[in-house]
């Protein structure tokens, strides 16, 4: 994965799944990010009271090679900040204010997962499915929905793809999958049972797996052969779970439209043979 170009985001982004070490260092760098900059790594660790191997792992886990490099982009980030155009939903405001304040916090998760889309990860995740026997999308709870969106559109490129809502008819077609096949899981937190259980089937068959998730170091992104990450933040009103779902949604809109523009005629054909066979369904 491509180095993070945005700490505050990725901080914020993942803070709920951070220990209580990773807290106290994520609210020391949310707190004064300006200050940090001019530490070094020994600094920070004896204002907190931390080792300076949990500072380093720390960066680590938010997407950076180490700490000199997290500075880096944290200085970027402070010298020129970017418009925030994320307000909190207040209990006050009209239908109006949040309505906008809805879009706006969509936006600024599309931007903000826009950032972290890692290049070389979409690369080996289309060539992957181009190459696969099957696909089988995986999701459960708001993520099934993603995981059906996502048929919904692969269907249409001519390829071997199911999905299935049940969590036991979800393991039963993991069981049946081969080494030669791709599976594309989505889940938020990456660590729900029902998500971890179709995992540990499909590396028991060597399936490749692709994952859509939370840019937070889960059991499901470490076990993946390839992570996709989105990046959102949590409201009062709003958990960064359904702000990501739009993320979601256009990474694997992303990997449709290079498989379709990929496959060239074959792609077109399979999707006006689609369309004939709706047609019968217009009055």
């Amino acid at each position: 994965m491509k180095e993070q170009q945005f700490a505050l985001a990725a901080i914020r982004g993942s803070y709920r799944h951070f220990s209580e070490k990773e807290k106290k260092i994520a609210d020391y760098v949310l707190n004064d990010p300006k200050n940090i900059i001019h530490l070094t790594i020994n600094q920070i660790a004896d204002e907190l009271g931390l080792a300076e191997s949990t500072i380093f792992r720390f960066c680590q886990r938010i997407g950076f090679k180490g700490f000199q490099a997290f500075k880096i982009s944290l200085a970027a980030e402070v010298v020129a900040p970017l418009k925030d155009i994320h307000e909190k939903i207040e209990e006050g405001d009209s239908i109006s204010a949040v309505t906008e304040k809805v879009f706006r916090s969509n936006i600024k998760t599309l931007e903000d997962t826009l950032q972290i889309v890692d290049t070389e990860a979409m690369e080996q995740a289309t060539e992957k499915l181009l190459k696969a026997r099957k696909i089988d999308f995986y999701g459960n709870g708001g993520s099934a929905m993603v995981a059906m969106d996502g048929y919904h559109k692969f269907v249409r490129l001519g390829l071997h793809v199911s999905m299935n809502l049940d969590s036991h008819m979800q393991l039963m077609a993991a069981s049946q999958l081969q080494s030669d096949d791709v599976a594309i899981v989505i889940s938020h937190s990456g660590s729900t049972t029902d998500v971890l259980d179709v995992l540990r089937v499909l590396k028991e068959k060597g399936v490749t797996i692709i994952c859509v998730t939370n840019f937070a170091k889960s059991p499901l992104s470490k076990e993946s052969d390839i992570a996709l990450y989105t990046i959102s933040e949590e409201t009062d009103f709003r958990s960064e779970a359904l702000s990501s779902r739009i993320a979601q949604l256009s990474l694997i809109d992303a990997l449709y439209t290079n498989l379709m523009i990929i496959r060239g005629n074959e792609g077109k054909k399979a999707l006006q043979d689609m369309r004939e066979a709706m047609s019968y369904k217009r009055l």
